[in-house]
């Protein structure tokens, strides 16, 4: 059994339950949708990341003796408030984007039906969730686009809360990066881990050859070897000198790295370890990425930026209701009309339209009613981009564990081969696409 994630929560979600039951609106139907306004950091595109890891916190959602016994404590609801959430159970329905689709301004990314009492408490739990790890995937991703086919590692657990640095190496994973140095990750979601030492253990040692000696003896001569402690080029003459022209790579944390890596690889060439492959890390962002372009650099480790969404740490996404029943049992749809603040009313359907192969637009229908939505007859290169995540309160466990992180990772790479290429770069820029509202009735 699991934790229970119930009170991973804000008060008033509680609050309005509590007073939903008082006034008989609990079990009134209800649409909440789950959007971003804009795209953080004006970026180009977004990326869906999280949604495996919110249906499995979705099966733990729930109110054992522990958690009723703070809410009486605390006075936070009434009694007959306490006995609802005692056997709740969301028995509503999910739809949404798949985890590692692309989303834009305005996309459903989550759509969540069934009453206001059981859909209303899970905004917060979806918002944290989906609006930490995006924001990690899309700034992911932008490296990945910058790093090209050289590989990426994460390595920016020290700069997270613990559990946010699993959470921020999943999403990296799925958004393009090949490995993590977290251990946890890799146990819990099947990522790929990665690491050899840090500077200490070359500290450590009475000498640097002292200490790469005692590496290549653990690890063999396929290791990585630091060999910025001291000064570089001795590090590199002292590497190849313990290790061979077999040596597996080196690793440059510091320094102006295109210089030092155009050095290095001169280096190792003269010492014969033309096959030695050169890491470097050093606070590296996508811009740091791209700068190293036409450098000799074989892999990129990134830390700080990667963990916390390289400047933009939430996706900035909302939970809104879109659409009620009313007192009749009718369907209206609802939004938020505050400036700057404002939503869009509706149950609605998203597509991608595509030309070669191309996107072109994020295609939404809208219905004010609560029918089946369909374009795709009126548009037949439109990929529809809403898939069931939760029927009648039963999450699919396809998007779930280390599977569904692979099925996430190889989504997000072929829809990504769909984006036009002024998409790609990352320059401050309006949406790659645009978002076109057509109404469905």
């Amino acid at each position: 059994m699991n934790p229970s994630t119930a009170l991973l929560t804000d008060r008033y979600e509680l609050t309005m339950l509590d007073a939903s039951l008082r006034d008989g609106s609990a079990d009134r139907r209800c649409v909440f949708e789950l959007f971003a306004r804009r795209l953080p950091g004006a970026r180009r595109f977004g990326v869906v990341a999280g949604t495996g890891r919110l249906l499995e916190l979705i099966r733990d959602f729930r109110f054992g003796d522990d958690e009723l016994r703070f809410l009486r404590d605390e006075k936070v609801v009434a009694a007959a408030t306490l006995d609802y959430l005692e056997g709740y159970r969301f028995t509503g329905s999910i739809t949404g984007y798949r985890e590692g689709e692309l989303y834009f301004p305005g996309s459903p990314i989550l759509t969540v039906e069934g009453t206001f009492a059981e859909a209303v408490v899970l905004e917060t739990l979806a918002l944290s969730v989906l609006n930490h790890d995006s924001a990690i995937a899309t700034a992911a991703a932008r490296m990945s686009v910058a790093a090209g086919d050289r590989p990426l590692a994460e390595m920016g657990s020290r700069r997270a809360a613990e559990s946010s640095a699993v959470a921020a190496a999943r999403a990296a994973y799925i958004a393009g990066f090949g490995a993590t140095s977290n251990l946890e990750a890799g146990r819990r979601w099947g990522i790929p881990t990665m690491g050899t030492a840090a500077h200490s253990w070359t500290l450590l040692h009475d000498s640097e050859e002292a200490a790469f000696r005692a590496q290549v003896d653990a690890l063999g001569v396929g290791t990585t070897l630091l060999v910025d402690t001291y000064d570089i080029s001795e590090g590199v003459a002292t590497a190849v000198r313990v290790a061979g022209t077999g040596l597996g790579g080196v690793r440059i944390d510091s320094g102006d790295l295109p210089t030092v890596a155009a050095d290095v690889r001169a280096q190792l060439d003269e010492l014969g370890a033309t096959q030695t492959r050169i890491t470097v890390t050093s606070d590296l962002d996508e811009f740091a990425i791209a700068a190293l372009a036409a450098s000799p650099v074989d892999a990129y480790g990134v830390g700080t930026s990667v963990v916390t969404g390289s400047g933009s740490p939430t996706a900035g996404m909302v939970y809104k209701l879109v659409a009620r029943q009313d007192s009749a049992g009718g369907w209206v749809a609802v939004a938020k009309a505050s400036t700057d603040k404002g939503s869009r009313g509706g149950r609605k359907a998203a597509f991608r339209t595509l030309d070669g192969g191309t996107a072109t637009s994020e295609l939404i229908a809208v219905s004010d009613g609560f029918e089946e939505l369909e374009t795709s007859a009126s548009h037949p290169d439109a990929r529809a981009l809403q898939v069931p995540l939760v029927t009648d309160g039963t999450p699919d466990a396809g998007y779930e564990g280390a599977p569904g992180v692979e099925a996430a990772r190889r989504h997000h790479a072929r829809v990504r081969e769909e984006l036009p290429v002024r998409a790609l770069a990352l320059s401050r820029s309006d949406p790659a696409l645009p978002t076109v509202y057509v109404d469905a009735d």
